[in-house]
């Protein structure tokens, strides 16, 4: 099974904790496994390492059963160590992981007779479950703790190959213990994070499927007779983020000027041609469970942009930083926001980047860029990763304490209408203060050729939530 994919730099690590960009996510699919999946069917959590689990009446201590018998691939057998160990890496800030935000939650990680873990929580959460799906959370030897980028796990397939930003490949783990996934021999991932030359190789026959297909090359791709197009509605977006603990972007009228600028429909329109839905500067959609659907839509309003970049005081162009490496069109975004800005007597600066180290010297470490989320299971992990004060993914810098109370609260409220009412609040708070321009919500779209079969469509994430290589198989 051969892939090309966009969304590999030279400077991915094998180690799960650093995992931020689309081919270190599926190639750790490949070759590592977590406690818990969600079902690509209803996208609840179904038991992977972990065999079962169970909860107090007050969902803060949880018993996690660990599966029996399964092998790493150094030949060593998991245990409930292995996991605890894990679990507590991710849980070390200087492990820098982008679980951390979910992590931080957890009060007590311990080891419970031979084959349990006991998880205890700061306060109730519901969503445990979901959250240890989260794919940096890898199960290592160890935790990794001895080697955390050996590429050693308990996955369907074993590492070969590991050539950050060129080429990935891994051969079947022979016993591996579960026969619905590793139908193909081997995989090969190679980084084609150029559109057309991955067209080619799809069309060419010298891969099998591609990820992050851009909406206006459908037409072409499908005129091909052995390509079919892969398209699924899910959480994914598209986002041009604002650090707001950098000039200017310390001035809320500035980022609401800039929000008032965005011709979402546009967006939508010409980017995703339709593959996508109008997003609303918060980054939940119908796709999560309460959401909140009676909060107004934000629209294109010039007037209201001139208003607020008048009250903030701004003078001189606004930077902002893309590469197509954020997502397909990132760049011809930046062109229309920058055009739709100017109706509204506001200067964008477009820059250009490198897709080479786009995600490690651009994203969370300039002030204004284009970026992308592929969405996690529920709005919890979505808020913890991202706009929990202090989350190594807090890729706005926005910090305010209110919403941080209100997330643990909901994440205890065990009454849905009450938790809708504060998932509401919290979005109202991003929506109008935070840093975040949501202008869409994307479909995740593949191409595969017709030698593929069982390609299976995932809400969770694109690529079929990164599994598409271990759940296809070759006709």
């Amino acid at each position: 099974m051969k892939v090309g994919m966009n969304g590999g730099t030279s400077a991915d690590s094998l180690d799960p904790a650093t995992f931020s960009s689309s081919i270190p996510f599926v190639f750790g699919r490949v070759w590592g496994e977590t406690l818990t999946e969600t079902s690509p069917v209803d996208g609840k959590p179904v038991p992977v390492l972990a065999e079962s689990w169970e909860a107090s009446e007050d969902a803060k201590s949880w018993r996690f059963k660990i599966r029996k018998g399964v092998t790493f691939h150094n030949g060593k057998e998991m245990t409930a160590d292995d996991v605890v160990a894990t679990l507590l890496r991710h849980s070390d800030e200087n492990a820098k992981s982008g679980a951390l935000g979910v992590m931080k939650t957890i009060q007590g990680i311990k080891k419970d007779g031979d084959d349990g873990v006991l998880v205890t929580l700061d306060s109730g959460n519901a969503d445990l479950p979901y959250m240890l799906s989260d794919y940096h959370l890898i199960i290592q030897p160890n935790g990794g703790n001895d080697d955390p980028a050996a590429g050693i796990a308990t996955g369907p397939y074993k590492v070969t190959v590991n050539e950050p930003g060129v080429r990935y490949a891994a051969e079947r783990h022979e016993g591996h213990w579960r026969p619905e996934v590793g139908h193909a021999d081997s995989i090969e991932i190679l980084v084609i994070n150029d559109l057309t030359a991955r067209m080619a190789a799809l069309t060419s026959g010298q891969v099998h499927m591609i990820n992050r297909v851009d909406p206006k090359t459908i037409g072409l791709l499908k005129r091909a007779p052995t390509v079919s197009i892969e398209n699924t509605a899910g959480r994914g977006h598209y986002v041009f983020i604002m650090h707001t603990d950098k000039e200017p972007f310390t001035n809320v009228d500035l980022r609401l000027a800039l929000k008032h600028a965005m011709n979402r429909e546009q967006m939508v329109e010409q980017i995703l041609r339709g593959y996508g839905t109008v997003g609303n500067d918060f980054p939940i959609n119908g796709a999560y469970a309460n959401f909140p659907d009676d909060i107004p839509q934000r629209t294109f309003d010039p007037d209201k942009a001139k208003f607020h970049f008048k009250k903030s005081g701004h003078d001189g162009a606004v930077l902002l930083r893309t590469s197509n490496a954020a997502f397909n069109g990132a760049e011809d975004a930046a062109v229309l926001f920058q055009q739709s800005c100017a109706q509204a007597g506001i200067e964008i600066e477009i820059k250009r980047e490198p897709a080479d180290g786009y995600w490690s010297n651009v994203w969370n470490v300039q002030p204004f860029c284009t970026s992308y989320w592929g969405g996690r299971p529920t709005q919890d992990q979505m808020y913890s990763v991202a706009y929990q004060t202090g989350a190594d993914w807090n890729d706005t810098k926005w910090s305010r304490p209110a919403f941080d109370e209100l997330l643990v609260a909901a994440r205890a409220e065990l009454d849905d209408a009450r938790r809708k009412e504060l998932y509401r609040e919290m979005a109202l708070m991003v929506r109008d203060d935070g840093g975040l321009i949501l202008p869409m919500f994307n479909d995740f779209i593949a191409a595969v050729s017709n030698k593929v079969g069982h390609y299976v469509h995932d809400a969770g994430g694109e690529m079929s939530n990164g599994f598409a290589p271990i759940r296809s198989w070759l006709a």
